[in-house]
């Protein structure tokens, strides 16, 4: 099985350092693997993705009924979230983590390295969501094909191109399939409300398992974005129309 790397890291105020290393599958892009290193201590803890292999002793607030989302669709013999299991080894450690502490966060990848220098709940936001996504939860799996192609600490405008183009990619795998497509992106929309449940559920979840609340915020400001970019994606690629204005020209001489 091929699979590829991203790699979060976490300096944090007091000198220590957190690392996250996810191994996902290269075709379907699911979780296979999550390690998280701390520099505090020399072990590595790694906890596979699927229920059937989770953590001998996974935490209670990650039981598939512990604040359900509403919109679940894992069958009832299911006995864990698949988020929540992958998600527990985040909350290990960032429990003394505050949302505004300043962290110097860098993401690694087989092609480059981004750094920045933000918040704990926006680093946060940025792991958790994609790890949400490729955990096993097949209502967060709509965006796999987003983390796929990984973009930490995306703008509100950049996470509405990316979700456009993921959308109208399908639309065109749907033609290809003998489907209409639905180039108007109303679907979008559904989507984006059904994870705004996960994300609620997730975030109920999190506020009886951590401290803190950085782990909390982090999903608070996920769906924060969840809500903005379905309700301004119209206005948001009106922002960057301009850009795409040579090759409107050139697509609409081909079709003469």
């Amino acid at each position: 099985m091929s699979t590829f790397s991203i790699r979060y890291r976490f300096s944090l105020p007091n000198g220590k350092e957190h690392v996250f290393l996810l191994e996902l599958q290269s075709e379907t892009c699911v979780l296979v693997s999550s390690q998280a290193t701390s520099s505090a201590s020399a072990e590595a803890s790694t906890r596979p993705n699927l229920p059937a292999n989770a953590p001998a002793n996974p935490p209670e607030w990650a039981a598939l009924k512990f604040h359900q989302c509403k919109n679940c669709p894992l069958p009832a013999e299911a006995t864990h979230c698949p988020s929540a299991l992958q998600l527990s080894g985040v909350i290990d450690g960032f429990a003394d983590v505050i949302s505004y502490d300043n962290l110097q966060v860098t993401v690694e990848t087989e092609e480059r390295a981004i750094s920045a220098r933000l918040s704990a709940q926006q680093g946060l936001a940025s792991l958790i969501g994609l790890i949400m996504a490729t955990s096993g939860c097949p209502s967060t799996a709509v965006f796999r094909p987003m983390a796929r192609f990984h973009l930490p600490f995306s703008s509100e405008v950049e996470t509405a191109y990316r979700s456009a183009s993921m959308y109208l990619i399908a639309q065109q795998f749907i033609v290809g399939d003998g489907g209409a497509p639905d180039l108007h992106m109303a679907g979008l929309e559904r989507i984006y409300r059904g994870v705004h449940e996960v994300n609620r559920g997730m975030a109920q979840r999190l506020r009886a398992a951590s401290r803190q609340d950085a782990i909390v915020n982090a999903v608070v400001q996920l769906d924060v974005l969840t809500n903005l970019v379905p309700a301004t994606i119209e206005e948001l690629l009106q922002e960057i129309r301009p850009a795409f204005e040579p090759l409107l020209a050139v697509v609409r001489k081909t079709r003469r």
